[in-house]
């Protein structure tokens, strides 16, 4: 990690922390409850000043922010006050309304992050535009009762409904990819729907267990990687995605006969393989193993420019979705942890995990400046629209807390006893702990496994 990574990392959730409490101040302020003190950043003041009985400061470090709905006294005891205007004394309803207005700016910065991102970048739709020769998609397309058209769109895979790319690539890649995947298609000349079967064939074949990007990279005159499989160097993975597989036994990959260089070889088989991983040559060997292959399942999809009003509305339309595509992708990757498909490490990312994500953007020699903006964007509006759902955690320090309580309290018609409260802080506390230790050591984990 550089240190250019670790500020671009400090700032991101500064930034985050910063939007999701000043939607708690905003709309205290609108529903007439008093705040105190609103602080931007923490540590020392750099700047402070005092409006309409509310301090306000901006501070040296930038890790996050806070807002102040209760007076201290000099000890650091809440002062407790009769006062109908203060957070503690206003009505459940109101209460429960600021509590969930943090995670609703996050939610609402994420899907302003994505239109900024599609307007500038373009957004892929699931509206189909071409496909891969020799895929699974071109063999049913070319049956001529199948009432494909081009410019069809994909709304289900297996049954489950997508809305945007994204989710069609999260779908279409948790399934088995030697088993048939269903495709329901809505036509866009008569709007009906009708299915498409996808059947892979399948063979065993030695294999250095990649998946590369068509064409060839002309930086490096190599394969760039976009899926290593788990089963690469029997088990122990050499290559990674965005790797540049350049030469394979001192031959380069992009040779003519490269593929006819290939055929020689067996399994077990001993494969030296150069590629570049950010910017530096690396030569490491790797057993050619035994695996099984499909051929690619085909369709590609259209992607937009904003051009226009119409264009733009996709734009939207698409960062609307996003909060359902990470919902859902969670959904996935906790359903392959349990069916033991996914290692549970790689459910939980903590501070060093984000901090390294945001590293290999930042320090990656081989894209530009807009590259790298725009994935930096991108993991911005992920990150954010990910803190709504752990925000609403039972935890002590989340807002998730205070919900469930003031939901309680909207059931049983009263406030629960301090007893009672102080046994689910203490419950959320210790989650709360084993969730950091979970997320640090799972950091840790994917940082030795590679």
């Amino acid at each position: 990690m550089s240190v250019l990574g670790i500020i671009a990392a400090i700032l991101m959730l500064g930034l985050l922390v910063t939007v999701h409490e000043l939607g708690h101040f905003w709309v205290a302020t609108l529903l007439k409850i008093k705040a105190f003190e609103v602080s931007i950043f923490v540590g020392p003041k750099l700047v402070d000043w005092r409006r309409n009985n509310v301090e306000y400061s901006i501070r040296a470090l930038p890790f996050g922010a806070y807002v102040r709905f209760n007076e201290f006294d000099e000890n650091g005891e809440v002062v407790e006050s009769d006062d109908p205007d203060i957070l503690i004394n206003s009505p459940r309803w109101k209460r429960l309304i600021v509590a969930l207005a943090g995670p609703f700016m996050n939610l609402v910065l994420g899907v302003i992050i994505f239109i900024f991102l599609y307007s500038f970048a373009g957004y892929p739709t699931t509206e189909i535009g071409g496909y891969f020769y020799g895929s699974q998609f071109e063999s049913v397309i070319m049956n001529e009762e199948t009432p494909f058209e081009f410019g069809d769109t994909i709304v289900k895979v297996n049954g489950h409904r997508v809305y945007s790319y994204l989710d069609y690539n999260l779908r279409i890649n948790d399934e088995s990819m030697i088993e048939p995947v269903t495709l329901t298609m809505r036509s866009q000349s008569t709007n009906e729907l009708y299915d498409i079967v996808l059947e892979p064939q399948v063979e065993e074949r030695p294999m250095i267990g990649i998946l590369q990007a068509s064409g060839i990279n002309e930086k490096y005159n190599g394969f760039e990687v976009y899926e290593v499989y788990d089963s690469q160097n029997n088990g122990h993975p050499v290559l990674k995605v965005g790797d540049i597989l350049t030469k394979v036994n001192g031959k380069s990959v992009a040779d003519d006969d490269f593929y006819d260089f290939m055929q020689q070889f067996q399994a077990g088989d001993v494969l030296s393989l150069t590629y570049y991983r950010n910017g530096e040559e690396h030569v490491d060997d790797c057993v050619y193993t035994m695996m099984t292959s499909t051929n690619d399942r085909g369709p590609k999809m259209y992607s937009y420019e904003v051009k226009d009003f119409e264009t733009f509305l996709g734009a939207v339309r698409n960062a609307l979705y996003m909060p359902y595509t990470i919902m859902s992708g969670s959904v996935i990757l906790i359903g392959d942890v349990f069916e033991g498909e996914e290692e549970v490490y790689n459910m939980v990312s903590g501070p060093v995990g984000m901090t390294t994500v945001v590293s290999e953007v930042v320090d990656n020699v081989d894209h530009s400046f807009t590259e790298k903006l725009a994935d930096f964007v991108f993991i911005v509006g992920i990150i954010s629209i990910g803190l709504v759902f752990s925000n609403l955690l039972p935890i002590p320090g989340l807002d998730g807390i205070q919900i469930l309580l003031i939901i309680v309290e909207l059931i049983i018609g009263h406030a629960l006893s301090k007893k009672s409260e102080n046994i689910l802080n203490i419950c959320g506390f210790v989650l709360l702990i084993g969730l950091a230790l979970f997320a640090f050591a799972s950091d840790i984990i994917r940082l030795i496994v590679g």
